[in-house]
């Protein structure tokens, strides 16, 4: 398995990375046209992952991303915006795809 790790990144209890999972906390530059990228400043944001999260095979959390207690980022996702807790996200770029109904104690699909 390998994962790339690129803080600042907050790592909490009971969380399962599957493989080639990244997670970077970092960006390059880019708005100078008469530098190139690897010569302008670097900007980093902190990634929160909370406590039980289950993040899937090659999936992508991006600098700045909470993702919340016990959700799942699934397989191949790229994750732009804080994840709720109790959601499963989904694709490119990620979106919620089910959350956890408490009162019914089920997971329900997100209306459209």
């Amino acid at each position: 398995m390998s994962n790339v790790l690129i803080g600042p990144i907050t790592i909490g209890n009971d969380v399962m990375f599957a493989q080639n999972v990244v997670l970077s906390g970092l960006n390059h530059g880019y708005e100078d046209v008469n530098l190139p990228p690897s010569l302008q400043k670097v900007e980093t944001k902190p990634i929160i992952i909370e406590d039980q999260v289950w993040i899937g095979a090659n999936a992508v959390v991006t600098a700045g991303v909470t993702v919340g207690k016990h959700s799942v980022v699934a397989a191949g996702c790229v994750v732009v915006k804080d994840v709720p807790p109790f959601a499963i996200v989904g694709g490119n770029p990620g979106k919620i795809l089910k959350q956890y109904n408490h009162e019914t104690k089920a997971w329900e699909r997100v209306k459209k």
